[in-house]
C-alpha cells in the first residue's frame, strides 16, 4: 500500500510541477541512439556483392555485405505506382526474424514496372515510368531521380548502420564478446569485433531506477537521406516545435517514442504522443518525402547546413545549385530498414502518396465536425444536464458532451458509477432528443480487481501482456494495479471489440462515441512512465520491437467494436497515442497542454505537422488542459480551435470550471460569436473531409503546400490553409490589436492571388506582409479568389438539427473574374455514402453566370436548397438576376453588402440543375 500511495504522489506531483526532462531519456542515455551518432559520415562499410542481383518485373534484389564484419544483408528496391519506392534490407540469416510492422499501411503497395538500364560492377540503374534509382556499388548508396532531378539519396553521407542479431558469450580471459555464430556459412574467416560490442549499453541498459535486460543485444538500424533540392525540412510529428525541422547539429535529435508527456514543453524535440515516421524535403524545384517504417524507439538527426566532401559530390552529380543538402538520419533501435520513398514532385503530390500509402480519415458524422465540451470530470448526471441546459440558455451550439475517467465505477471501464449516473440510458436519450451526442472515455489500463469481469477473463484466458518470464505485466494507472491487454493478438482485440456491442455494454447505445486515452502505454512506474521494453507479446515479440504501435492496435480494435455494434453507423473515436496510418480508426488531439499564449501558438504548428502526416482530424485542448486562462486567452483559443479540424473544449479535474458562461459576458459572447462562426462553415468542413477521403489531400495545409516557390512562406506556422479555399491567421499574441498576415505569391514576380475577407470581402491583391488591425471578435481570414465556399447561417442548438436547413455560396472571383468550388452533402451519419447515397456538385462562375454541375447525380434525397448567393469582386454592380431551373425564368433581387453583392433567395433546391445569370 505504501508502494501505491508513493507512485500516486509523485505522478500526481510530477502533474502538478509540469514535466520534468530528466525523466525521460537523451540521446546519449540511449545506447543504440549513442551508437549510431557516432558513425563518422563519408565512410560507409557497405557495399553490394557483385553478381548476387536477381531481378523481378516490379523489383531488384541484391546482397550486401559489411566490409568490416562480412556480415550479409539482402536489399530489395520495389518500384511502386504514384512516383514512388520501396527500399527493404534485412539481414540475410538472421539468428531470429526481425520484426517487421504490420498494420500501418492501409493495403499491400501496387507495383510498378521496371526497365534495367545498366547493371555492372559500379552501379545499377533501374527506371519505372520518368523515374530512375541509382544503385552504386561501393559504398552503397541510392539515388532517386524524378524526371532527371535527384530528389532524395539514401545513404550519401554513409551513415547506415545494421547491426545484426549476435550471441551473447563472454571470453573470461579477455572480457570481450565473442561472434562465432554471427557469420554467414559462406564466410569462413574470424569473426571481426564491433564497436557495438564495446558500448556498456549494448546487452543491458539502466535508466534511472529501471532495468533493460535486452536480451538479444544490439541491433539498432539507421540510414540517412539527403535532400539536394530542398530547402525546408517537415513533418515526423508528434513535437512541440515548430512546423519546418530544426538542425540538430550540437542538440538532441529528434524522438520519435510514444510517450505520456503532461505539461509538455514547447520549442522541444522531445518525445510525445505520437510518432509518424514520415518527413518531407521541399524546395522551389520540388519536393519529396521519406515514410520509414519501424515501430521500435527511433530518433531522428536533421541537418540543414553541413557543408563535407560527401554532400558537396552529391550536389555536383545531380546538378543541383544547393551545394549544401539538407538530410535526415534515421536511427532505430531494432526491426529492418523498410522505407519508402516519395517523389512528389508538388508537396500535394507528396501527401497524396503518403495518403496512399497508410490511408486516409474515413468521411466522420457531422456532429464530430462540430463543438465538444469536455472536463476532467463532469460530476454526475446532474451536472450533465445542467451544463447541457446552459448551453441552450445562452444560445451556443454544442454537439457533444464528454465523460472521463470518474464516470466508471472505480476505474473500471465498460461500467458506470451507479451513484453518479444511476440512469445511463436515460442522461443518453435526454442528450440525443435534442440532437447531442455523447462520448465516454475508455482507456487500456485495466484494473487489477478479481470481482471485475475484464480482469478476470484477460486473466483467464491470458489476454494480457507478459513479463520475460511469461506472468501477466502489473502496472501503475488510474486504477492502482492494472494490466494491459495484448492488442497485438487477434483473439484480444475480438474479445475487447465484442464488450462494445450493446448486449454487452447494455449502458449505452449505438450513439455513444469513445475517447481512448492513456494508450502509448501510460505507466506511472514504468520506465519513461510507459512499459519495459522487454515485455513479451503475441510470438514473443519483444515490446522494444512495437512500442509505438501500441495506440494504433488499442484505436483499431476500438473501431472494430464500434463497427460491430453499428454496422450503418460511422464510429469516432479519439485517440492520443498514434503511428502512422491510425489516421483511419480516430482523429487526435495534441494532448496535455498548458493555459499559455504559447501552447496557444503551438497547437497550429502540431496540427499541421500531423495533416501533411496523414493526421487532418487534429485539435488542441481550447483553454488549455492545465491552468486557467484569462479571459483573453480563452477567446482567442475559442477563436483558434474553431478553424482547427477537431473543436473540443477540455481541462484538468484541479482547474477552475471554464464553461462560456463562468466568464465575464463579453468573453462569453466572443466565444460565442467563435463557435458560430464555426457551426456557419460547417457545410465546407464536411466536403473537405469528404474530399480528403476521396484523394489523401490535407483539410488544413501549410502555406507552401499551394505555393511552392514563395520562400517565405515555408517557415510561417501561425497560419494555415483550410483547403485552397480559406486562409486563417489565428490572434495567438497577448494585448493584440493588430496582427500580420503574409499573402503569399504564386510566382518569381511576387504575383499574389486575390483574397477576400471573410467578414467584410474586402479584397487583398499585394504578395508579402502586411499589418491588420484586430479588436476581440476579429481573427483575419480569407477567402481566395476563385473559389467558392458553402456555407449554413441558420444556427442551431445541434449541428445535426441543420441537416436540412439553405445554404449561402460565398463567390470569390479571380483576377479573371471566376470562380468554382465544391458542396459534399449525405445523411451525414450512415456509411450510406458509399454506396452512391449523396449529393456532390462542382459549382462554377463564368464571370457573368453562376451554375452547378454534379460530379455524381443525386442519389440521396435532400430537403436543402440555396438561400443566397454572394459574389465578391464583381467590378460593376449588378442591375439584376435571373435563374433558370427546370427551363423557368425568375428575376431575382441583387443587394450590396459591403465589398460584395447578394444575389436573394433563388430558392432552388440542392438536386436541381440551376444557372443564375447576372444582368448589368
Amino acid at each position: 500500500m505504501r508502494l501505491i500511495i508513493f507512485v500516486l504522489i509523485a505522478y500526481i506531483f510530477h502533474m502538478t510541477f509540469g514535466v520534468d526532462p530528466n525523466n525521460f531519456k537523451k540521446c546519449e542515455q540511449s545506447s543504440f541512439c549513442r551508437r549510431c551518432r557516432k558513425i563518422a559520415p563519408g565512410n560507409s562499410k557497405f557495399a553490394l556483392v557483385p553478381g548476387s542481383m536477381n531481378t523481378y518485373s516490379n523489383a531488384i534484389t541484391v546482397d550486401l555485405i559489411n566490409k568490416d564484419t562480412q556480415h550479409l544483408y539482402v536489399v530489395k528496391l520495389e518500384a511502386l505506382v504514384n512516383n514512388s519506392y520501396r527500399l527493404i534490407i534485412d539481414e540475410k540469416t538472421p539468428l531470429r526474424p526481425r520484426y517487421k510492422v504490420t498494420h500501418a499501411l492501409v493495403a499491400e503497395p501496387q507495383p510498378e514496372n521496371i526497365n534495367i538500364e545498366k547493371e555492372d560492377q559500379n552501379e545499377v540503374v533501374l527506371t519505372s515510368g520518368h523515374n530512375k534509382a541509382v544503385i552504386v556499388a561501393d559504398p552503397f548508396r541510392i539515388d532517386f531521380y524524378e524526371n532527371n532531378v535527384l530528389a532524395v539519396s539514401a545513404n550519401a553521407k554513409g551513415l547506415m548502420n545494421f547491426e545484426h542479431l549476435r550471441k551473447k558469450s563472454f571470453n573470461p580471459d579477455e572480457n570481450v564478446v565473442e561472434n562465432a555464430d554471427d557469420v554467414s556459412e559462406t564466410n569462413e574467416k574470424a569473426p571481426v569485433a564491433t564497436p557495438q560490442e564495446d558500448d556498456p549499453g549494448a546487452w543491458e541498459e539502466n535508466f534511472n531506477s529501471h532495468h533493460d535486460s535486452k536480451p538479444y543485444g544490439p541491433e539498432a538500424v539507421a540510414l540517412d537521406f539527403s535532400f539536394p533540392e530542398a530547402e525546408a525540412l517537415f513533418g515526423i510529428p508528434e513535437h512541440a516545435d515548430s512546423f519546418i525541422l530544426k538542425s540538430t547539429s550540437g542538440t538532441e535529435p529528434y524522438r520519435l517514442y510514444n510517450l505520456d508527456v503532461f505539461e509538455y514543453l514547447i520549442d522541444s524535440k522531445m518525445a510525445l504522443y505520437g510518432s509518424v515516421p514520415v518527413l518531407y524535403a521541399h524546395g522551389t524545384q520540388c519536393t519529396a518525402g521519406v515514410l520509414w517504417l519501424n515501430a521500435a524507439e527511433t530518433w531522428v538527426d536533421i541537418n540543414t547546413a553541413e557543408r563535407n566532401v560527401v554532400s558537396s559530390i552529391v550536389s555536383f552529380v545531380s546538378g543541383s545549385r544547393n551545394a549544401d543538402p539538407q538530410s535526415a538520419h534515421f536511427m532505430s533501435e531494432t526491426g529492418i530498414i523498410d522505407t519508402f520513398i516519395m517523389l512528389g514532385p508538388s508537396p500535394m503530390d507528396a501527401f497524396k502518396q503518403y495518403a496512399s500509402l497508410t490511408g486516409t480519415a474515413p468521411l466522420p458524422q457531422m456532429f464530430a465536425l462540430a463543438y465538444h465540451q469536455c472536463r476532467w470530470n463532469y460530476n454526475d448526471a446532474a451536472d450533465v444536464e445542467s451544463v447541457v441546459t446552459k448551453f441552450d440558455e445562452f444560445d451556443i451550439p454544442m454537439d457533444a458532451m464528454w465523460l472521463d475517467i470518474e464516470y466508471t465505477d472505480g476505474k473500471k471501464y465498460f461500467t458506470w458509477n451507479s451513484y453518479k449516473f444511476p440512469e445511463p440510458l436515460e442522461m443518453i436519450k435526454n442528450l440525443t432528443d435534442l440532437g447531442r451526442h455523447l462520448v465516454i472515455i475508455i482507456d487500456p489500463h485495466i484494473k487489477r480487481d478479481n470481482n471485475y469481469f475484464f480482469h478476470k477473463n484477460c486473466t483467464d484466458e491470458g489476454y494480457y501482456v507478459k513479463t520475460k518470464e511469461g506472468k501477466d505485466y502489473e502496472g501503475w494507472c488510474w486504477p492502482g494495479a492494472a494490466s494491459y491487454p495484448d492488442f497485438f493478438r487477434k483473439d484480444v482485440r475480438d474479445y475487447y471489440a465484442k464488450q462494445y456491442l450493446l448486449e454487452n455494454f447494455r449502458t449505452t447505445t449505438g450513439d455513444v462515441m469513445l475517447w481512448n486515452d492513456m494508450n502509448e502505454p501510460s505507466v506511472f512506474n514504468g520506465p519513461e512512465v510507459t512499459m519495459p521494453k522487454d515485455l513479451l507479446h503475441e510470438n514473443d515479440w519483444e515490446h522494444r520491437n512495437l512500442h509505438n504501435l501500441y495506440g494504433h492496435m488499442h484505436i483499431m480494435a476500438t473501431f472494430e467494436g464500434l463497427l460491430n455494434r453499428d454496422p450503418k453507423q460511422r464510429p469516432f473515436i479519439l485517440t492520443r497515442s498514434h503511428y502512422a496510418g491510425s489516421q483511419r480508426f480516430a482523429a487526435i488531439w495534441t494532448g496535455d497542454n498548458l493555459a499559455d499564449w504559447g501552447h496557444l501558438q503551438h497547437s497550429i504548428k502540431m496540427c499541421l505537422s500531423e495533416a501533411v502526416a496523414g493526421f487532418s482530424f487534429c485539435g488542441a485542448d481550447v483553454g488549455g488542459f492545465f491552468g486557467n486562462p484569462t479571459p483573453e486567452l480563452f477567446g482567442r483559443w475559442y477563436q483558434t480551435g474553431a478553424f482547427l479540424p477537431f473543436f473540443r473544449s477540455h481541462s484538468h479535474i484541479d482547474t477552475a470550471r471554464r464553461e462560456p458562461w463562468l466568464y465575464p459576458e463579453a468573453t462569453r459572447l466572443v466565444i460565442r460569436d467563435a463557435i458560430r462562426k464555426r457551426y456557419s462553415y460547417l457545410p465546407l468542413w464536411y466536403t473537405m473531409f469528404y474530399e480528403h477521403e476521396l484523394n489523401g489531400g490535407p483539410v488544413i495545409r501549410p502555406l507552401l503546400a499551394h505555393y511552392p516557390k514563395d520562400t517565405n512562406s515555408f517557415t510561417v506556422d501561425n497560419q494555415f490553409l483550410l483547403q485552397n479555399r480559406l486562409m486563417v491567421r489565428p490572434v495567438m499574441e497577448q494585448g493584440a490589436i493588430k496582427v500580420s498576415v503574409y499573402f503569399p505569391a504564386i510566382d518569381d514576380k511576387k504575383t499574389s492571388d486575390l483574397w477576400y475577407d471573410a467578414d467584410d470581402y474586402q479584397k487583398y491583391d499585394q504578395a508579402g506582409s502586411q499589418t491588420i488591425p484586430v479588436n476581440e471578435y476579429k481573427i483575419p481570414v480569407y477567402q481566395r479568389g476563385g473559389t467558392i465556399v458553402p456555407k449554413k447561417e441558420r444556427i442551431r442548438r445541434a449541428a445535426t438539427l441543420m441537416k436540412n436547413d439553405p445554404y449561402t455560396l460565398i463567390v470569390a472571383l479571380d483576377r479573371d473574374g471566376k470562380a468554382e468550388g465544391t458542396l459534399y452533402l449525405d445523411d451525414e451519419k450512415t456509411f450510406d455514402y458509399r454506396q452512391g447515397k449523396s449529393i456532390y456538385i462542382n459549382y462554377k462562375f463564368d464571370g457573368r453566370k453562376l451554375f452547378n454541375e454534379f460530379i455524381n447525380r443525386p442519389k440521396y434525397v435532400s430537403k436543402s436548397w440555396i438561400e443566397r448567393v454572394v459574389i465578391a469582386g464583381l467590378t460593376k454592380k449588378p442591375k439584376s438576376a435571373t435563374i433558370v431551373v427546370d427551363g423557368l425564368t425568375q428575376e431575382l433581387e441583387v443587394q450590396p453588402k459591403e465589398h460584395a453583392y447578394v444575389v436573394r433567395k433563388p430558392g432552388v433546391a440542392i438536386n436541381k440543375d440551376f444557372e443564375i445569370k447576372l444582368n448589368f
